[in-house]
């Protein structure tokens, strides 16, 4: 079976990279909206309409940040192809241009990214894998472009979806018409060269896969080679050895209750907690968002442990990313929900913030945040709507940017007449405070200090920008 379409005030750090901020800023969040959106602690950066890239829907998302310059991109999927957008600047992102889907239209769409390439896979009849050169994005004169792929493979047609292990150079589509709908194995070492490198229809139908070389706690299979394939199958998770492409082994299938479908999962960093979303539970059995946690400390075990967090409302969980302490994941309805993670151990998560792209409501129905990328180095989240097309958010969580920040400190915040302006080691050399609308409103130049104490009540009440030191930015709330 697959699953059809019936087709939401943080005061934080944020990056903006900026020597000027375009007129289009970003809707912060105020008072539980960022303009018609709820949420709490997510603010939106910026947003391109499916109408915009000339689609009627939209699906999966990944991202790449070129190595040359750091400039961050997203792939967003669309029912008629990929769209490149250039966020380097995340309050006015350019839309570069589509890669057209290789046969026809589908709902399914799916990307990955692997030395500088997109691998893209869709559901519909014989479009195969495309390979398109991300590198070629430097350089777009005249967006948005329609672009083509750079290599194509054709060892299977359709696709639900595919996933990458960066680490062996290997592609898994899944869900294909060969091999039972299991992994199917390509060598992308090569990049424009796939070569098929065999399969496995072990455990049936995969509908999503992640696959790692394993460094967690169980000494069985931590030896710094083994290679594991962490399957979502319909009705339940399997963890296959795959280290050897034409011998691959079924270690362990791990079947749980109230089951709608087993859709998608992701590995805490540390490989001990595979954490799963069933795509249908809600809709089954009527109990709120449910996320289910396996503990793996030893894969072999008859029962592994679990545990369930529900969250706060009935929307249908999607796609799950981990990074660090924090889980992203993507509710259909109720947009994206971020958890806190880091007391796993102890069976706790802790809803730290959410940004809802689907306002109406939070039902258990397919429309919504379908998928999000949460790896930019500069912590902007790609959140791709079913709906809506392309947003951008931003959370607490710093960048590396912002971390350098915290050496300074902007206080009180919010603020009335006036702030102080602190650093904990570099002299204060210049000042600059931009409203939303990107006007400089103060410019002031030091010789020295560490300690700058700044008159702002000349200033209407609002949001702003501070800039210290040209390479360090701050919010300031005006009230």
């Amino acid at each position: 079976m697959k699953i059809k379409q019936l087709l939401k005030q943080n005061i934080a750090f944020v990056t903006l990279g900026l020597l000027s901020i375009p007129a289009f800023a970003q809707t912060p969040c105020n008072n539980g909206m960022a303009g018609p959106y709820p949420c709490n602690g997510y603010d939106l950066q910026s947003e391109i309409s499916l109408n915009q890239m000339n689609a009627s829907a939209g699906n999966d998302s990944w991202g790449w940040t070129d190595p040359q310059d750091g400039k961050e991109y997203a792939l967003v999927g669309l029912n008629n192809g990929t769209a490149f957008i250039d966020i380097s600047d995340p309050i006015s992102p350019v839309y570069l241009g589509k890669l057209p889907t290789h046969t026809q239209s589908s709902t399914w769409r799916d990307i990955k990214v692997y030395e500088n390439h997109a691998y893209i896979v869709s559901e519909a009849n014989g479009h195969g894998m495309q390979v398109f050169d991300l590198t070629r994005l430097r350089d777009v004169s005249s967006p948005p472009q329609t672009f083509n792929n750079d290599a194509h493979y054709s060892g299977f047609g359709s696709a639900h979806n595919i996933a990458i292990n960066e680490d062996t150079g290997y592609a898994y589509a899944i869900g294909t018409s060969t091999f039972n709908g299991g992994g199917h194995y390509v060598d992308i070492s090569n990049p424009t060269n796939p070569v098929a490198a065999g399969g496995s229809s072990l455990g049936g139908y995969s509908h999503d896969a992640q696959i790692v070389i394993y460094d967690g706690p169980d000494n069985d299979y931590n030896d710094g080679n083994t290679e594991l394939f962490i399957g979502s199958n319909e009705d339940r998770v399997v963890i296959i050895d795959v280290t050897n492409k034409s011998n691959p082994v079924m270690i362990k299938e791990i079947m749980y209750s109230n089951d709608g479908y087993t859709h998608q999962g992701w590995l805490t960093e540390d490989h001990r907690y595979f954490i799963l979303g069933d795509e249908t539970d809600e809709l089954g059995s009527g109990f709120n968002t449910r996320t289910i946690v396996f503990d793996l400390l030893d894969i072999d075990a008859t029962t592994p442990p679990r545990f369930e967090y529900y969250g706060p409302t009935g929307a249908i969980d999607h796609n799950a990313y981990v990074r660090g302490d924090r889980l992203y994941l993507s509710n259909y309805r109720a947009g994206i929900r971020v958890l806190d993670i880091s007391d796993i151990a102890n069976g706790n998560f802790v809803e730290e913030g959410f940004f809802d792209s689907y306002p109406s409501n939070d039902g258990t129905n397919f429309d919504g945040a379908w998928s999000l990328y949460p790896y930019f180095t500069s912590a902007n989240i790609v959140i791709s709507d079913i709906n809506r097309g392309f947003l951008l958010v931003k959370g607490p969580e710093l960048g590396i940017e912002e971390e350098m920040a915290t050496a300074f400190s902007v206080s009180p915040n919010p603020a009335t007449t006036s702030i102080t302006i602190k650093s904990q080691a570099d002299p204060i050399t210049s000042i600059e405070i931009y409203n939303v609308l990107g006007q400089q409103v103060v410019n002031l130049a030091f010789d020295s200090g560490l300690t700058k104490d700044i008159n702002i009540s000349q200033l209407n009440a609002g949001m702003y920008l501070v800039k210290v030191n040209q390479n360090t930015v701050s919010r300031l709330i005006k009230i």
